[in-house]
């Protein structure tokens, strides 16, 4: 059952038209831990869709009260401890779909809604743990599916953003150090192609339409003072489609929560779209 927060209008919000639209998307590595965080950004930056990854809650554990008295409507697709997606706006989530339709998977990776017009598709890719692991084979099998489902998802929503903690560094440029990471999860080979049958969807990474530079990344490692010393990847993306390609102002990764005490490994990486 999907479970919902009631809609509540922000103060001072318009109701008629908006210059742009924001959309977020953070893994935020337990919702328990990390609520103070989400209620402070939400205050802070008042997004139109935040999708959150890895929240590790059941739905009956979901904050939806804490997020109504922010002024924020959700939607949750949770398990107990693991995995667990969701879509936070304090505009009407319509159209609400939860999972792959076309893979059978206990895991909670997958929730999809419409907001202002846009098909949101929050997903938590899997991470897939080492080659030789069978976590890696599932992986890129779920990925296929991701590829057949989004395909389809296309013919029906022309403005369609795919936001998520893909757990996939597209390119070296991604990665701090490719060399020592060559062999491993989130760049190997089968990953990346993966990544850009996506692209060829008609999909554009929104992040790299406005930054071609390398060392800009979206996760560090909690161990070898890894953010201090900007070791990181960059595996939180926000894919766009080709109608909503030209609406593109900006994309940053907003490394603010990462500095904070007790943060998520991942920080929020924020796309704003003009309004059309």
């Amino acid at each position: 059952m999907v479970m919902r927060a009631p809609f509540k209008r922000q103060r001072n919000q318009p109701t008629l038209w908006r210059i742009s639209l924001k959309l977020a998307t953070w893994n935020v590595n337990s919702l328990t831990v990390r609520l103070p965080h989400v209620l402070d950004w939400l205050t802070a930056n008042q997004p139109d869709v935040l999708c959150l990854q890895e929240t590790k809650q059941e739905d009956s554990k979901f904050p939806y009260a804490a997020l109504q008295e922010a002024g924020f409507n959700a939607v949750h697709n949770g398990q107990k401890t693991y995995n667990g997606v969701a879509i936070i706006s304090p505009h009407p989530l319509q159209d609400v779909h939860l999972d792959l339709p076309n893979f059978v998977d206990a895991q909670k990776r997958i929730i999809a809604a419409t907001v202002l017009g846009v098909r949101v598709i929050c997903a938590y890719v899997v991470n897939g743990q080492a080659l030789d692991s069978e976590k890696y084979p599932y992986k890129l099998q779920w990925l296929e599916a991701l590829h057949a489902w989004v395909t389809d998802e296309l013919t029906q929503h022309e403005k369609l953003a795919l936001l998520g903690d893909y757990n996939i560094a597209p390119d070296d440029r991604d990665c701090h150090d490719p060399v020592a990471w060559e062999g491993q999860v989130l760049v190997s080979p089968a990953e990346r192609a993966a990544f850009e049958r996506l692209l060829a969807l008609g999909l554009h990474d929104s992040y790299r339409l406005f930054h071609e530079e390398a060392g800009q990344f979206s996760w560090w490692d909690y161990r070898m003072a890894a953010f201090r010393r900007n070791m990181g990847m960059r595996i939180d993306h926000i894919l766009v489609s080709e109608a909503l390609k030209p609406l593109c102002l900006d994309c940053v990764i907003d490394k603010a929560p990462r500095k904070l005490e007790r943060p998520s490994d991942h920080t929020p990486v924020v796309l704003t779209l003009a309004n059309a």
